[in-house]
């Protein structure tokens, strides 16, 4: 799987102001929601869900939120560029500034977790994290993220 099938431009957030990790996943709920015609709440509680079992801050100012979700046709990801960075809870104890929402189809557990492992080989390299951090426009974080 390529990352550039899973994420377009049109789905990078720039300089959001959450504050928490909870205004976080609300967030991304709201403009998942926008996208995808699934209502926020039910996108946000299958989130809270998840993050309930531990977090998806996987180090290095990243964070993962994930999920299936019923009613998705396809796979949906959402990448968003924090103005600063918020407590995640992340597996290194560090703030997070850099989210990437991840939702597939609820029957498709392969689908779910190759669309995981593709987005998570990215963004643990550091080289993408600090060019997405530059980036101050939606295509040169797409262009930073999609980058062979």
């Amino acid at each position: 799987m390529d990352i550039s099938e899973l994420i377009n431009p049109g789905s990078v957030l720039t300089g959001l102001k959450p504050t928490s990790k909870e205004q976080c996943l609300d967030l991304l709920s709201r403009h998942a929601a926008g996208c995808t015609g699934i209502p926020a709440d039910v996108i946000a509680t299958v989130l809270k869900r998840r993050e309930a079992l531990g977090s998806t801050g996987i180090g290095g100012g990243v964070a993962l939120p994930h999920a299936p979700l019923a009613g998705l046709a396809t796979p949906f990801v959402l990448l968003a560029n924090l103005a600063k960075p918020v407590d995640f809870e992340a597996v290194d104890g560090a703030p997070v500034d850099i989210l990437c929402l991840i939702l597939t189809p609820e029957a498709g557990q392969g689908q779910h977790l190759n669309a995981l492992a593709c987005v998570a080989r990215r963004l643990q390299r550091p080289e993408v994290r600090e060019a997405i951090r530059r980036g101050r426009r939606p295509q040169e974080i797409h262009a930073a993220l999609c980058k062979s």
